[in-house]
């Protein structure tokens, strides 16, 4: 699955604050990721980002005309 960012993302589990969506800020060997009620930043390996992943929420709008 292809993921930019910008994306919003649904995890399998919810963070500590009860939120389970997260807006993706960097892409790479390593995930960064923001939870959209608290405003934490986590970083997280590829293959654990890409496992924990429930469904995408929203797609990032594509600016490149």
């Amino acid at each position: 699955m292809n993921y930019n960012l910008g994306d919003v993302v649904r995890m399998k589990k919810q963070h500590p604050c009860g939120n389970d969506e997260w807006e993706i800020l960097r892409i790479g060997m390593d995930f960064r990721i923001r939870c959209l009620k608290c405003g934490r930043q986590v970083m997280l390996p590829r293959a654990k980002f890409e496992k924990n992943v429930k469904a995408i929420v929203k797609r990032a709008e594509d600016t490149q005309e």
